[in-house]
Parts: structure tokens; C-alpha cells; sequence
């Protein structure tokens, strides 16, 4: 689906704030109420806008957040993709080229709870190698908008 600046003007409002209105989105673009629910609607049809959710703020998020970087046994790959699905703290799952083979990016409210998650996947058969990076700071973050 081809976007116009009309389209991504509607994308980035929403992406800063998902409960506006129609009628502020029209304010914003210039747009008459019914034209833009229409695109709106049309953007979520085409699965260009695939939902709204709920972004929790500073003081609701996890602490400490790491990336564990995992080299593994290529025939133990799914074994391991679903023992990281068992833990709560193991936010995402990403496929990786290159040195290591699995990224999981991992939130925890302390370091002895990240002490334990890591030790339960690192003692894992089939992992070669891992390393851990614990996030210190965020400078930019657009993966919620």
C-alpha cells in the first residue's frame, strides 16, 4: 500500500497519541472528520495500523533491561525458542545473522532476578555461547511510535 503525506501525518499523530479523536486528527491534517476515519479505517484494513496499545510510562516499566545475544546448535533452535516463551521476563525473540543466532531482549525489576533468568537459559542444552548486555540508558526509542 502506497502512503501520502496525508497518511503519514495520520500515523505519526497516532503514534504520539493513540486515543485522539477523529476529529483532532481532521484539526491536525486539514482534513474533513468524515474523510479522515475513512483513511484511518482504510489503514487499519490494509494492516498498515495493526492496533492501539497501552505504552506504560517510567514508573511502571521493568528496571533493568538486557540483551542476551545466544549462539546456538542449529537443530535446537525450536527446543530453545520455547524454553525462552516459558519465562515472563523474555520480552522478544529475534533471529539474528551473523556471530550469535538468537537475540532476546529480557526486562526484570532487579539483578538477582536477571542473574537467575539468564543462568536458567544459558544452562540450556544446545547453547554455544551467550553474551549479556545490560541497557544502561535510553537515547532514542521510536519502537513505540
Amino acid at each position: 500500500m502506497q502512503l501520502d503525506a496525508t497518511d503519514l501525518a495520520l500515523i505519526a499523530s497516532l503514534s504520539e497519541n493513540a486515543r485522539l479523536s477523529v476529529s483532532t486528527l481532521a484539526r491536525r491534517v486539514g482534513l474533513a472528520r468524515t474523510t479522515v476515519q475513512a483513511r484511518v479505517e482504510r489503514l487499519e484494513k490494509n494492516g498498515v495500523i495493526a492496533g492501539y496499545a497501552l505504552r506504560l510510562g517510567e514508573g511502571a516499566r521493568p528496571a533493568l533491561h538486557a540483551t542476551l545475544l545466544l549462539k546456538i546448535e542449529p537443530k535446537e533452535s525450536t527446543s530453545i525458542q520455547s524454553r525462552l516463551r516459558t519465562l515472563p521476563e523474555v520480552r522478544s525473540i529475534t533471529t539474528a545473522s551473523g556471530r550469535y543466532d538468537l537475540i532476546a531482549e529480557i526486562s526484570c525489576d532487579s539483578p538477582a532476578i536477571l542473574d537467575r533468568v539468564l543462568e536458567a537459559v544459558t544452562s540450556a542444552s544446545g547453547i554455544l555461547e551467550s553474551e549479556s548486555l545490560i541497557h544502561l540508558s535510553t537515547r532514542l526509542d521510536r519502537r513505540n511510535s
